[in-house]
């Protein structure tokens, strides 16, 4: 499988994840970012023995858009502290059933996962083992009742987009897991990952790396290449 590549050097490498494929291994199996990106790493520079590739961040197996993994220890460890520290900077754009009663806001919310059934709850006020979740969203371009929406997110919680847009009443399409009750069973899941922005590895140099979705693939394609560019620009 050809994973495009966003950004390569000796020390990381982004790519445009596609919808579907697990970040690492899982229960099931399927062929997995980590792995395949291991395995290209070392058919394209002919390495004998084990690549090293480490996970600095995870996306949801239905989103797909731009991932970063670190080809070097040191990499690893300074990207993932730069995780830690929230300085490791993500956008999103994701199409929503419906339109937010606000159309731009600040969402602080607070998040329990049950581990059990890999679902969160979403609560107004903190709670027992509760974790903040806090984004930000704008409301930019709506057709067929539904809307296209850029998101700066500050806390990197599971599922923490899908369980906050649908508590406000607005689940992403295709979300089968937070918006059922509106949403087809193995519909695709409208949530892309445009950008990462963060201090590279070594040289310290601030850079932005960008995925946009195909305006040909369902339900992207309601809106045009030049809304879908404006929303993946919006926070950046």
């Amino acid at each position: 499988m050809q994973i495009p590549i966003i950004y390569e050097d000796n020390h990381i490498i982004v790519v445009q994840k596609p919808p579907g494929i697990p970040s690492q291994e899982d229960e099931t199996g399927d062929a997995d970012m980590l792995t395949l990106i291991k395995e290209d790493i070392k058919i394209r520079f002919e390495k004998p023995g084990n690549v090293y590739l480490g996970l600095v961040h995870r996306l949801d197996r239905p989103v797909g858009g731009a991932m970063l993994f670190a080809k070097t220890s040191k990499a690893a460890s300074r990207m993932s502290e730069a995780v830690r520290s929230r300085s490791f900077d993500k956008t999103y754009m994701c199409v929503v059933e419906g339109v937010p009663s606000t159309l731009e806001a600040d969402l602080l919310h607070y998040i329990v996962k049950d581990t059990r059934i890999n679902q969160v709850t979403v609560y107004n006020k903190p709670t027992a083992d509760s974790k903040d979740a806090k984004l930000s969203y704008k409301v930019l371009h709506q057709a067929n009742g539904r809307s296209l929406v850029a998101i700066k997110l500050y806390t990197g919680r599971s599922h923490q987009i899908r369980a906050q847009m649908a508590h406000i009443g607005c689940p992403l399409v295709g979300d089968q897991k937070y918006g059922k009750v509106v949403n087809k069973r193995f519909s695709q899941i409208a949530l892309w990952s445009t950008s990462i922005t963060v201090a590279h590895p070594t040289t310290k140099e601030l850079m932005t790396f960008q995925s946009t979705p195909s305006e040909q693939q369902d339900p992207w394609s309601l809106f045009s290449g030049q809304q879908l560019t404006q929303a993946a620009n919006w926070f950046i």
